[in-house]
């Protein structure tokens, strides 16, 4: 059941992902349908790009067109003016398992995030890489050694990327230099230590927060989607929780600040994340909570 605090925004999809306020109206991404969605007008959603390999994390370019992750064949999918798909990036040998979520920074530069294992074949858990993509598509890895980095975004001054590390219990931030390349990785937020063991049924019980999909707000804290806790997090810098919005019985997987004035919170919500429950269940959908503070940076 719905929390009394939502409203629907879209709903009887399969696993929705990546939501962003783009150009006046919310993108999102359905893994299991393989569909890129944008909203248009009367509030409807329509089809913008089919993705074969599961699309995830959505960014633009400097001139408009679309950046897509497409996870399992491990490419980056760019949309041309015509609506044509054409490979932006190859990131295989780059990335580690299947890709994930990636922030596109104003200057057209991508960083992309990888699983770093199998976590659906129940592989045990190991660290990955971000993969910078430049805006003319030549790749290469700037950051190591994280716990599957996920949500991530860029600050309004451009200086500092900030990168949930799920299974990590933290949030890391990086100085963004000129050249795109990354300073040294330093906790941004911590909720707890990095869990011991690397079996998952280890690692999940040892999960106090769990950062999956993120937003900035414009006083330097983070909406974060708490992918175990089934609720949305707002966080300052050093990790003291601010406010917490619950999301019932739905796990919270994703969030982004948009709306006319960037204070509608949207977050992506799920029965679960397994493949085979939701392929074709209908049961994830795209909900809304109006906030105080407008959303800030590039996410």
């Amino acid at each position: 059941m719905q929390p009394a605090a939502f409203t629907t925004v879209l709903d009887g999809r399969d696993f929705l992902e990546g939501p962003r306020w783009h150009a006046g109206r919310l993108w999102v991404s359905d893994f299991f349908r393989h569909e890129v969605l944008a909203q248009g007008a009367g509030g409807r959603f329509e089809v913008i790009a089919r993705i074969a390999q599961q699309p995830s994390g959505l960014g633009w370019l400097g001139d408009g067109r679309l950046l897509v992750v497409s996870m399992l064949d491990q490419v980056l999918m760019r949309q041309e003016p015509d609506g044509s798909l054409v490979v932006h990036a190859d990131l295989a040998g780059l990335a580690q398992g299947p890709c994930n979520d990636m922030v596109v920074d104003e200057r057209g530069r991508a960083y992309v995030g990888s699983f770093g294992f199998d976590l659906v074949g129940g592989a045990p858990l190991a660290t990955s890489s971000l993969v910078l993509v430049e805006p003319d598509g030549r790749a290469r890895q700037v950051a190591h050694g994280l716990f599957f980095p996920n949500g991530s975004v860029v600050t309004p001054d451009g200086g500092t990327l900030l990168v949930c590390e799920t299974f990590g219990n933290r949030v890391s931030a990086f100085d963004l230099r000129s050249d795109g390349t990354l300073g040294a990785r330093r906790d941004w937020a911590v909720f707890a230590p990095v869990p011991a063991g690397r079996a998952m049924e280890e690692v999940l019980p040892q999960l106090r927060v769990a950062p999956d999909g993120a937003a900035l707000d414009a006083e330097g804290c983070l909406w974060l989607a708490d992918a175990v806790g089934r609720r949305l997090l707002r966080v300052r810098e050093g990790g003291a929780i601010l406010d917490e919005i619950p999301t019932g019985e739905m796990q919270v997987f994703a969030c982004a600040l948009g709306g006319p004035e960037r204070r509608t919170l949207f977050a992506c919500v799920a029965p679960d994340s397994l493949p085979q429950a939701r392929q074709g269940a209908g049961e994830s959908a795209v909900w809304s909570v109006d906030v105080t503070v407008p959303g800030a940076g590039v996410a």
